[in-house]
């Protein structure tokens, strides 16, 4: 015959609100007695001894409540977590309170009083979040690790659930679990290291390591902040910076706090103290005067011992192993737990916290990794944003990466440079991925479009080989980096005339550009569709070119997705967003700080899903009166019909002598190149920018010149040569019609 079920083991009525379980819980976990029966409650009473089992729980139970800071750090083996539960109105104040067990002493929760009062101040933001997400969404969130404040200002670690209230009530229940420090250290090592920010994880290791004592701090090897490989060094070369401290309270003036440089004495001394025999070790300074006879200087005891009241410190080496051909571990840093001498470190506990420390010590070290992938991947990054532009065109750029605890800056850039004939590019895209493989892809690409862009092709050809080296990127054998795949990456690229105020584009998969005329009026350059770089299973299409007309005050912008895309909306609504946002920059705002305005508006900080790059070029033009463009017939009289034409414009750009004759003579051997080896009309246009003159000379040939080393009876080949000597540089543009050889000239 089964055994008839107690009242405490009943199910819940349906109605029961999460509080009332969790109350119900504590019945048969607790005896109606509350905190002096908590042993009860882990020991099951025998049949034939149950008074007695009882009577010698309660006198333990009694003891360790007369002493209950000793019975905090006391070694436990888990089965001493005890259950309390808090009942909260929607304004997040008590409502009711079971916190009657012994771990929960000295922690206070008056009826009415916020539950935020239970909480460090450091804690409160995240908490009330969390708190109030529940409210909103009714769904629960377990099993946090947190901290509570006693009345006497001790901290106790808690497991912490929240839970929404049965309908139709309102509000929540909170249930706690006083953590037993085993507990606590199984817990504390699985949530430390959930971030790769090197300060994220020292403050994760500060917080855990106050269930050992009042104040904890992590200094780290100033080698660790700036990602550089740690290595062996003299104690009195080692430098040390605050990394975490905890709790989150006002310090006394003088005592160092996250972010300050510990003085070069007290870094020696503590690398040498942790560092015994050359072997990293555990040491433990048992009372103040120890303490200040060991650093010798009331500077650096103002600097590190926290406070006036008597202490004990127990510090603790982070260490990890030394790479291959390193003799012996490597130190990053030292933890130091602070508290009342009248509780002295044990044995059991110094193994506690060395093996907490050993596990953070691989997480920072893993975090010292990342720091220095991610400073190396933005700050080729920053290397390919645009530097400056020009008289035709300003240009300012927002890159703006994701959180650092990311898996490395991503694969957004954008570029703007100068190009022969008085144009300038400006080139976005986005390279699937994040972190260095990403990083070189995006480099090579970034670079490699340069190139084809300065050597004359237009935006559609350059896509085409930028299309072609993705698609050998992603061969592991000859690409750049083995495992790594660019297939998919996207870019578009816009040229930008001056003189005939339009602009040439070419887009690969990537979203549209806006433009935003002088009127006011908006447009959306959308091109032909065409796949991703690399895209394979597709029919290969030519990379369409679209020209439009940009007059001078237009505003030409350039992003990535990460500035449009929302998953709560289409992408076409970002862009609209976007198109409403730049809409409002005026043609008298400074550039780049209406670029920092738009990015703000469209993905604050602390909202970034991707990596966020905008580009925005403002198109001023040449003037016309700087301008001269003629067509001409390929005759033989073409070439002085060409210096006709041009000499009384040198005059009236002032411009004389042996730099008038220069010009003349370029323009001549330009021409004759043109008429003698090109077709069909020839077209000359002359550029004056300042102290510099552009000359260009079309035809609808589709030969190349090029420089060779002539004989010295050869007639021919000579008019390069001259060409080569009198400018600064030269080159060919080929064109929809045929090429354009340019040349430079310094004025």
């Amino acid at each position: 015959m089964d055994p008839k079920p107690s009242p405490s083991s009943s199910p819940p009525s349906p109605s029961s609100s999460p509080f009332d379980m969790v109350s119900g819980a504590l019945a048969s976990y607790l005896p109606r007695s509350g905190a002096a029966g908590a042993e009860h409650a882990r020991r099951p009473a025998s049949a034939d001894g149950e008074g007695d089992g009882r009577e010698s729980d309660r006198r333990e139970s009694e003891g360790r409540e007369s002493n209950r800071e000793e019975s905090d750090r006391e070694e436990s083996d888990g089965r001493e977590q005890i259950l309390g539960a808090v009942n909260l109105d929607r304004e997040l104040r008590i409502t009711r309170c079971n916190l009657d067990a012994a771990p929960f002493a000295g922690v206070s929760a008056p009826v009415g009083s916020a539950f935020t009062d239970l909480l460090p101040p450091g804690d409160v933001p995240t908490v009330t979040q969390r708190l109030r997400r529940v409210l909103d969404t009714r769904e629960a969130h377990v099993a946090r690790v947190q901290r509570l404040r006693r009345d006497d200002g001790t901290e106790l670690v808690v497991s912490m659930s929240i839970l929404p209230a049965a309908s139709p009530q309102e509000g929540l229940t909170v249930s706690l679990i006083a953590m037993a420090k085993r507990l606590h250290l199984y817990a504390s090592a699985t949530a430390i290291g959930t971030s790769l920010d090197v300060g994220e994880t020292a403050q994760s290791l500060a917080q855990s390591l106050l269930a050992w004592g009042d104040v904890a701090a992590v200094d780290l090897d100033y080698a660790v902040w700036t990602g550089e490989a740690v290595t062996e060094q003299a104690h009195e070369r080692i430098r040390l910076r605050r990394a975490a401290l905890a709790p989150d309270r006002a310090w006394p003036e003088g005592y160092l706090t996250p972010g300050d440089n510990l003085p070069r004495e007290a870094s020696g001394l503590l690398a040498g103290a942790v560092m015994r025999d050359d072997v990293p070790q555990a040491i433990v300074i048992p009372d103040r005067g120890t303490i200040e006879r060991a650093l010798d200087d009331p500077q650096l005891v103002r600097a590190l011992v926290p406070g006036e009241r008597p202490v004990s410190v127990a510090c603790i080496p982070l260490v990890v192993e030394g790479p291959h051909g390193t003799p012996g571990p490597i130190v990053l840093g030292v933890t130091e737990v602070w508290r009342r001498p009248e509780h002295p470190f044990r044995d059991g506990e110094l193994l506690d916290l060395q093996e907490l420390v050993a596990k953070t010590a691989r997480h920072v070290d893993l975090a010292r990794q990342h720091q220095r992938e991610h400073a190396q991947v933005l700050a080729l990054q920053r290397r390919l944003l645009p530097r400056a532009g020009s008289d035709t065109i300003e240009v300012a750029s927002v890159y703006q990466p994701t959180t650092p605890d990311s898996a490395g800056v991503g694969g957004d850039w954008v570029n703007s440079f100068p190009l022969p004939g008085d144009r300038t590019a400006l080139v976005v895209g986005d390279v699937v991925g994040h972190g260095l493989g990403a990083a070189a892809a995006m480099g090579q690409l970034s670079m490699e479009a340069r190139a084809l862009l300065s050597a004359g092709l237009g935006p559609g050809e350059v896509l085409a080989r930028l299309d072609e080296t993705v698609t050998l990127l992603d061969d592991t054998d000859a690409g750049l980096a083995a495992g790594y795949s660019a297939l998919g990456s996207t870019c578009c690229i816009a040229v930008y005339d001056p003189v005939d105020h339009r602009v040439v584009l070419s887009n690969a998969g990537h979203l549209p550009p806006v433009l935003v005329r002088p009127d006011g009026s908006t447009k959306t350059i959308a091109t032909q569709p065409h796949p991703a770089l690399g895209a394979e299973f597709v029919v290969r299409e030519p990379f369409e070119v679209h020209q439009f007309a940009a007059p001078p005050g237009s505003l030409l912008v350039l992003y990535t997705d990460g500035l449009v895309e929302d998953p709560a909306a289409s992408i076409d609504d970002g862009i609209g967003r976007l198109t409403d946002v730049v809409r409002e920059v005026h043609p008298w705002d400074d550039l780049q700080q209406a670029a920092r305005r738009v990015v703000a508006r469209l993905a604050p900080q602390g909202r970034l899903r991707d990596d966020v790059t905008l580009l925005l070029a403002r198109m001023a033009g040449r003037r016309g009166r700087d301008t001269a463009a003629w067509r001409l017939p390929a005759r033989e009289d073409t070439a002085a019909r060409a210096r006709a034409l041009a000499a009384p414009l040198l005059r009236q750009w002032q411009l004389g002598g042996p730099a008038r004759d220069s010009v003349l003579l370029v323009l001549s051997e330009l021409v004759t190149n043109a008429v003698r080896f090109g077709t069909g009309p020839v077209t000359v246009r002359l550029v004056s920018a300042g102290d510099r003159l552009s000359c260009e000379v079309g035809d609808t040939g589709s030969g190349r010149p090029r420089l060779r080393r002539g004989e010295l009876l050869d007639d021919g080949g000579r008019g390069l040569h001259v060409v080569h000597k009198l400018t600064t540089r030269w080159g060919v543009r080929w064109t929809d019609t045929g090429k354009a050889v340019w040349a430079e000239l310094e004025v």
